[in-house]
């Protein structure tokens, strides 16, 4: 069966996307949970052995009496023990002088709101998946610290993010939500926690007030962590804090337990605002924890002692007289605890170890020589002789040394205890990674195989694929791979998704593997024989290497070989700043070689590039589409000044792309090592410089305009205008930019809401007239202008989304992206006639550099995920993904579509341009992502997985997800696959 080289690429990525999925599911592990989802009074252990009469087996009374959670989102420990709280928040820092414990409390990646809620409230690490959940947050089900309150008839009110409210829908006698997208707002978010308090703290029908305050977070993400909003924000906190907690010990007057106050953060933020990632700034958050409870530091501040997160779910557990959270890692927050008398304090201590110890027992089959286990067996049995002695009435100082004794034994079995339930977050669905990583593998392999035939000039592949599925090699791999799915299944005692999925379904995947297998046989047993084959071997010398050719395959096998290290993944950007400043000095050389060692009347037969072909009409040709419209039309000055000056423009134009990339690498800093250093990024964004950002996105629009305009048709050019007003219009709604008449204050802003949304309707109205002239170009075979102004006015539409979306100083990366793609394809790719695996591999590499000339990173921290909910009054979930995922892979994505643009118009000197781009794309984006699946698979116990390979891996996924999209669209407009098909 004969198949274009498009469709085949295409049906090929999109069969790896299913393997990939596959890999990932069983990669990232679910979190350690116990069988039994909810924990009970019934299950408390009794006080270890003393004598059935005096066996400790009731609920522990409660500590406080109210237990008012402020979190304030992406608050960062310096933000409080730092300068700043010293400065902005001065009622806070003289509580810690007093009845308080401070802790800086460590939040594990991937550190966004909900997966931190979950810690905070279940004492449980969420799964890492929990990342792309974070959009849209489900129903908590398992057992966590508020629904052991309701349970215990105790009334909870809410306030704050509405993730909570999504997270625990039936938990709160009142709330009011607030929605944490519109990061333009700081204000109103917060205003709508704080106006509840008067009210609230003087009512005495609550027993849990839990608030979320996200005005710093949006502050964050807005301008960063340096601010001049920051100290203000965080003034309006403390007095928000004075408030409650004065409030708090008017109420202890006539009650006998004292109140607890919990300030605390779900994450930090990075430097540049961000969070997501593992960096100190993104996992430290304070946790201060206030009560006429506890003891006074008689007016000295002590340094905070570094906690998990997860250990504030069991410590209120104990405080509030509930039962710990069955999913629990964390352990008890001694400190809290440490007023009480020593049998109550080895009393709570006890049921904290009673607890991880069963859940590492349903986790873990040899739990019992877990080193925290025997050490908390070895404490119990001392627990029980201090009982013996307490019971007895000894009153000696034996029994206080055993108690402290005892007391020190337990608080490092629970340290042991936490870190073996941590470890075993890391464990696999090894069964699903390998079924995923082979059929990644196989599909890599047949692109590979299939190269040669895929890049010929038919463009087409004779695909076996009945007589592999007819063999009994195909028969015979698939009853072996049964019986092993049957085996698999039925022996281990873990849970395993493909095991879980149907059984109908997952014979159907065994068969794919298997046909897979057969036809990389029977391709090779072809490709061997076509090798014994005489006549062939007189054409294996037909093609030479070119030093361009050795730099692309050179450079994508080394970045690819480079992802074996976490620091070269952490600054990943320094890997492909540095391909494509060599590639431009490659370039710079092949210029050099065509207009140097070529004779000026020589042009005819002289070109060492392209002895074939017709050098004497190509300097005609040199010129885009564009430009020989526009000098058919009406000779403008500026492509007289182009005809004129061909040479000197085209040997600068490698070295006035170095200075433009150069200039993109100073915009926005990336990566871990220099992410903290200033930018110009920074400087731009600054409230002070809001007069420059807004002259600077001025001229940026107009360029966009004048660089995109003009081969688009007269009614898209209109709204190509319009809708870049719209996007100066929506910047000025939200108080990023100013209007010339506009002072420099934050009193006009709005959501811009209405600005947006006219935006959209000209994005959608573009991209309609380019979709029509490209169904128009397939139907009714057009000629090729049809489709590549179909192809541009699509490419357009998509330029005008992405300067909406875009952060307003990042609109400089889009217009140097436009100036660099006219550059290349006026003054070198049409120049130089470069092939198009060449122009392709080009392509990847600088979509690959603006990935990051975006200042996107592969860490979490650096998604912005503003872009979700722009033009939208509420959360919405497709369109906040669809907008998520184009604003952060847009640089790829744009220079995939205009590479199809290109060769579009390359089909008329040579006809398989589009085929041969569309597979070596899919060839090239193929192979990171197979040897990545290989890499982490074998790196699945290193320090660093969590942190760095983790998140690399999901990019990769996701931009896999991009590359079968595009290819897919490739295949649709590869006219010449189509006319073949026909004959």
């Amino acid at each position: 069966m004969k198949v274009g080289s498009s469709v085949l690429a295409a049906c090929f990525l999109l069969i790896q996307v299913l393997g990939l999925l596959l890999f990932l599911r069983g990669f990232f592990p679910l979190p350690v949970k116990s069988q039994t989802r909810k924990n009970s009074v019934s299950e408390y252990p009794p006080e270890p052995s003393a004598g059935t009469s005096s066996n400790w087996t009731k609920l522990h009374s409660p500590i406080f009496n109210r237990v008012v959670i402020v979190l304030i989102d992406a608050l960062r420990q310096d933000f409080v023990f730092g300068p700043k709280g010293k400065e902005y928040m001065p009622y806070l820092t003289q509580l810690l002088k007093g009845e308080t414990h401070s802790f800086i409390a460590k939040a594990l990646a991937p550190t966004v709101t909900m997966p931190r809620i979950k810690a905070l409230m279940t004492g449980s690490i969420p799964g890492f998946i929990d990342v792309v959940l974070n959009l849209n947050s489900p129903e908590l089900l398992e057992d966590n610290l508020l629904w052991q309150a309701k349970q215990a008839q105790k009334r909870i009110i809410f306030y704050g993010d509405d993730t909570w409210i999504k997270l625990f829908p039936k938990h709160f006698v009142e709330y009011d939500g607030t929605t944490s997208f519109f990061v333009s707002d700081f204000t109103e978010v917060d205003y709508n926690v704080s106006r509840h308090l008067d009210n609230v703290l003087k009512r005495n029908d609550w027993d849990m007030l839990i608030l979320h305050y996200l005005g710093l977070d949006h502050i964050g993400h807005l301008t960063g962590p340096h601010s001049g909003l920051v100290g203000p924000k965080l003034s309006e906190m403390d007095i928000a804090l004075k408030k409650i907690h004065t409030a708090l010990l008017s109420k202890e007057e006539d009650k006998s337990l004292p109140n607890l106050l919990v300030i605390c953060g779900d994450h930090g933020m990075s430097d540049q605002g961000n969070h997501g990632g593992s960096s100190d700034e993104e996992i430290q958050t304070p946790l201060v924890l206030i009560s006429s409870a506890f003891e006074r530091n008689h007016g000295t501040v002590k340094a905070p002692e570094i906690v998990q997160q997860t250990d504030l779910a069991v410590t209120l557990a104990v405080g509030l007289g509930l039962p710990i959270p069955r999913n629990s890692l964390g352990k008890l927050l001694h400190p809290v605890i440490s007023k009480m008398t020593i049998r109550e304090q080895l009393r709570f201590l006890h049921l904290n170890g009673h607890q991880l110890c069963r859940l590492l027992k349903e986790n873990l089959e040899a739990y019992e020589k877990d080193a925290g286990v025997v050490q908390f067996k070895q404490a119990e049995k001392s627990h029980g002789n201090w009982i013996q002695l307490y019971v007895d009435g000894n009153t000696s100082e034996t029994l206080s040394n055993l108690g402290n004794k005892v007391l020190k034994q337990y608080l490092e079995a629970l340290e042991k205890l936490s870190s073996s339930l941590s470890k075993q977050v890391a464990e696999y669905d090894m069964y699903s990674m390998a079924i995923g990583a082979v059929i990644t593998l196989e599909i890599f392999g047949l692109l590979v195989l299939c190269l040669p035939n895929a890049l010929s000039s038919r463009a087409e592949f004779d695909f076996p694929l009945l007589s592999p599925l007819f063999s009994l090699l195909f028969y015979m791999i698939c009853l072996l791979l049964s019986a092993v799915h049957v085996i698999v299944c039925t022996s281990t005692p873990n849970v395993c998704f493909f095991c879980s999925i149907s059984w109908v379904i997952a014979i159907g995947i065994m068969m794919l593997i298997s046909a897979f297998f057969c036809i990389i046989v029977s391709v090779m047993g072809k490709m061997l024989a076509k090798e014994e084959s005489p006549k062939k071997t007189q054409d294996s010398s037909l093609y030479t290497w070119s030093e361009l050719d050795l730099l692309l395959l050179l450079g994508t096998l080394g970045h690819v070989l480079s992802m074996g290290a976490s620091s070269f993944i952490e600054e990943e950007h320094q890997t492909w700043y540095f391909l494509i400043n060599t590639l431009c000095l490659a370039l710079s050389q092949d210029l050099c070689r065509k207009y140097f060692l070529v004779k000026k009347g020589e042009k005819g037969n002289a070109s060492i590039y392209d002895e074939t072909d017709n050098e004497g009409i190509y300097v005609d040709t040199m010129y885009d589409m564009n430009k020989k419209e526009l000098k058919a039309a009406k000779p403008s000055i500026i492509a007289t000044f182009i005809k004129n000056n061909e040479k000197l423009i085209a040997l600068s134009s490698p070295w006035i792309i170095l200075t433009f990339c150069r200039l993109l690498r100073t915009l926005n800093q990336t990566g871990i090592q220099w992410i903290h250093q200033p930018d110009f990024g920074h400087w731009l964004t600054s409230s002070e410089h809001k007069p420059e950002l807004s002259f600077l996105v001025a001229i940026t629009l107009v360029m966009i305009f004048i660089l995109t305009q003009g081969r688009c048709s007269f009614v898209s050019k209109v709204a190509l205008a319009f809708g870049l007003l719209g996007v100066y219009s929506y910047r000025a709604a939200i108080g990023n930019v100013l209007y010339p008449w506009q002072q420099n204050n934050n009193k006009d802003i709005t959501k811009g809401i209405t600005e947006a949304r006219f935006v959209y309707i000209f994005v959608l109205g573009i991209l309609f007239t380019g979709t029509k002239d490209l169904l128009k170009s397939q139907v009714i075979y057009t000629d090729s202008k049809t489709k590549s102004l179909g192809l541009w006015e699509v490419y357009s539409g998509l330029i005008l989304l992405a300067a909406l979306l875009f952060q307003p100083h990042n609109l400089i990366v889009l217009v140097f992206c436009l100036m660099i793609q006219t550059i290349m394809t006026t003054f070198i790719w049409r120049l130089l006639k470069y092939d198009a695996a060449q122009v392709t591999i080009m392509h990847y590499w600088f979509g690959q550099a603006f990935f990051f000339f975006q200042g996107n990173s592969n860490t979490f921290s650096t998604v912005d995920i503003s872009a979700a909910v722009v033009g939208f009054e509420n959360y919405v979930e497709i369109p906040a993904i669809l907008l998520t995922g184009f604003v952060t892979y847009c640089g790829p994505l744009l220079w995939a579509i205009h590479l199809l643009y290109y060769l579009s118009m390359e089909t008329n000197r040579v006809s398989t341009s589009v085929a041969h781009g569309c597979y070596c794309y899919a060839v090239i984006r193929s192979l990171p992502v197979t040897f990545y699946i290989i890499l982490v698979t074998a790196l699945r116990y290193h320090l660093f997985i969590w942190s760095v390979f983790s998140p690399k891996l999901l990019y990769e996924g996701i931009h896999l997800i991009i590359a079968a999209g595009a290819c897919v669209m490739f295949a649709a407009v590869d006219k010449n696959h189509i006319l073949k098909s026909k004959d």
